[in-house]
């Protein structure tokens, strides 16, 4: 994926990014603290809270609470709900007409506008601010020639958006996107204030959003503390006075802290404790499926594993894995072997296949091993495994996957762990794409649309494809689905495009992730959406 005074933010105001930010502190020391003030476990981001540029979920939490976008995903259902917008009409599912409601504006007293969000998206999808989102753009018309693949921009907007008056503004796609809509959720498409551009420094400081809560401070590696907006004109009006996300780099401490009083909410049961939660906490305890999966991911622009012929090899350490295993022993009941590449809270007519991944999910260590050998062995004979280590016992999983596999090719300890400390740390590995083996790359849906456990991960040169997985035919499924205009067909689309991942490994599926989480007995209403992320804004402080 924790009250300063407003007199320390001032001494920070020339912080030129938030994640450098060493202000703040003070304030809630968790569950006997702050009055009406909820204390969460959290981690650090990788990235400052620029909505374009954070694609993690511990900055997203941040953005879900003091951003609000045209639309937004209803916490019990998923369903794109609208938000600041009063509609968007089509006629072709290419040209787009946006309609504001009126009387939302920034935590600064700015309206929200349409030039709130052109701006926030032209940045966004411009080439020279290096954001991660910018894929996200990609489908309006001009981002080429803001975003070009190499040089410096050849426009200062994209051309397909366009203001028509401060309520109203018109976007238009390369091609036809039917459920371009439900996409505008997602945080990237969140509006910005001119605050933003006249005082970049500054706003990074200090986040100036339209959302139900405003940053108090933050001291990165320690806590972050939001507070309550009283000026918030949405209908999700903040329960609480605030929310104080504190930083652990262990969630086995986060969770002691919990049961002894010192924390409100953990939204990561730790592996260790799930023998012993339900009696911990009992209906305090939350397990409940989400729209997330947890896959390894193979670093193909290693020739080593990138070569042709390596996907029999990927394959059969997928067939290593035993999966039923692992997840009965370290999870408890709160994951589920994956079968595919993406969630069963999508359900069947939303793309979830429980056979696409066939033999190849199955564990079968005797045909793993001929396949592996088959195809000329492990690179080097060994693989090492990444991920980072302070939430998700992560270490305890890879040490299995790592028994499992060295067992079933019976040569020794060929596959070892590589555990990263934090979570930023690791995300700064995996994105400079020089990492020599499998990575963990768990994916929480930004939106519940099977396109979105897809595109955003596989399509050639995608926001968050980490493996630099590229097949011309899959993006080309993937570009045919998103035309359709029939859901149904455009999901049987996007499941073709699977099946090539089926073909070629770039991941291995691992499992479904379920949200959990346990809480205090001084907080109540307590809930996770669909991403398992916390609804703070509806939690209250007995």
């Amino acid at each position: 994926m924790r009250g300063a005074t407003h007199a320390k933010w001032a001494a920070c105001a020339m912080a030129v990014a938030l994640a450098a930010t060493a202000c703040g502190g003070g304030g809630s020391d968790g569950g006997g603290g702050e009055s009406g003030i909820v204390s969460s476990s959290w981690g650090d981001p990788q990235n400052p809270l620029e909505p374009a540029n954070t694609n993690e979920v511990q900055g997203g939490k941040v953005l879900d609470m003091i951003f609000r976008g045209l639309k937004r995903y209803d916490p019990k259902t998923g369903a794109a709900v609208d938000m600041v917008a009063e509609k968007i009409d089509t006629t072709d599912s290419q040209n787009f007409t946006v309609t504001l409601k009126d009387g939302w504006k920034f935590s600064n007293d700015e309206p929200v506008t349409a030039q709130s969000f052109v701006d926030a998206w032209n940045y966004g999808a411009d080439v020279r601010n290096k954001q991660n989102n910018s894929p996200f753009f990609s489908d309006i018309v001009g981002y080429e020639n803001l975003h070009p693949a190499s040089g410096e921009p050849k426009a200062k907007t994209m051309s397909g958006l366009v203001v028509k008056d401060p309520k109203t503004f018109t976007v238009a796609l390369k091609s036809k996107f039917s459920t371009w809509p439900e996409t505008l959720g997602y945080q990237a498409f969140s509006p910005l204030p001119k605050a933003f551009f006249t005082d970049h420094a500054g706003w990074l400081s200090k986040p100036i959003g339209n959302g139900p809560y405003t940053v108090d401070s933050y001291t990165k590696g320690t806590a972050m503390n939001l507070r309550k907006w009283d000026g918030y004109t949405g209908e999700d009006k903040a329960q609480n006075g605030g929310v104080d996300l504190k930083v652990y780099t262990d969630n086995n401490t986060a969770y002691t802290d919990l049961i002894s009083g010192n924390l409100d909410l953990v939204d990561d049961i730790p592996a260790q404790q799930l023998k012993n939660v339900a009696n911990d906490l009992g209906d305090r305890y939350i397990n409940q499926p989400a729209l997330i999966i947890q896959t390894l991911t193979f670093p193909l622009y290693d020739p080593q594993w990138g070569k042709e012929g390596m996907e029999k090899v990927r394959r059969g350490i997928s067939m290593a894995i035993n999966r039923d295993e692992i997840t009965k022993q370290i999870f408890r009941d709160t994951r589920t072997p994956a079968k595919d590449w993406t969630s069963p809270a999508l359900g069947k007519d939303g793309g979830f296949n429980a056979t696409l991944c066939g033999d190849a999910c199955v564990f079968n260590p005797t045909e793993a091993k001929k396949l592996i050998q088959e195809a000329g062995g492990l690179p080097g004979g060994k693989m090492t495994l990444t991920s980072n280590v302070d939430t998700g016992s992560h270490r305890d999983w890879m040490d299995a996957v790592c028994n499992s596999v060295n067992n079933a090719l019976g040569e020794g300890p060929v596959c070892t762990v590589n555990p990263v400390g934090t979570f930023a740390d690791f995300r700064n590995q995996q994105s400079a794409f020089k990492l020599t083996g499998p990575f963990r790359s768990g994916w929480q849906a930004d939106y519940p649309l099977i396109q979105n456990f897809l595109q955003p991960l596989y399509y050639t040169g995608a926001s968050s494809n980490y493996g630099k997985f590229s097949n011309p035919e899959f993006d080309k499924l993937v570009d045919q689905a998103n035309q359709e205009s029939d859901r149904a067909k455009a999901t049987a689309t996007f499941q073709d495009a699977e099946k090539i991942l089926a073909e070629q490994m770039p991941s291995i599926p691992l499992w479904y992730q379920n949200g959990s989480a346990g809480h205090s007995e001084r907080i109540s209403d307590v809930a996770l959406n669909q991403f398992s992320v916390p609804v703070y804004n509806a939690i209250k402080v007995s």
